[in-house]
């Protein structure tokens, strides 16, 4: 099923393939999809920086992308993964590391402010 971009772009969810846990949400154009389906690392697209960015680029913290999954509308993808490091740019494990309340759920594993410049 192809995906559908909405204004260029569609959201992925990524997933780590052994834990379960899900890792991050980020946005991809179809160079990103692309990208990441030719090369088997997970590309996505900077809304902010409005460029193409891999995924581990600047950290080392790669998500090496064993299965890409649409949704029934086709319009959200799902990266199954294996991450390497942290998939958060606060250092964590998963961008979903705190409840609503604020609670911690995961240590940092890294200190953001040595992993990127």
């Amino acid at each position: 099923m192809e995906p559908v971009y909405e204004n260029g772009l569609i959201p992925v969810i990524v997933q780590d393939t052994e834990t379960q846990i899900v890792l991050m949400v980020a946005w991809a154009n179809e160079e990103a999809v692309e990208l990441t389906r030719r090369t088997g690392y997970a590309h996505y697209y900077s809304r902010s920086r409005r460029k193409i960015w891999k995924k581990g680029e600047e950290s080392g913290h790669l998500q090496r992308v064993h299965e890409i999954r649409v949704d029934c509308d086709a319009d959200t993808l799902l990266y199954m993964v294996t991450q390497s490091g942290a998939a958060c740019h606060m250092g964590y494990r998963s961008c979903f590391y705190r409840s609503i309340d604020g609670n911690l759920l995961f240590e940092r594993i890294v200190d953001p402010d040595k992993v990127y410049k």
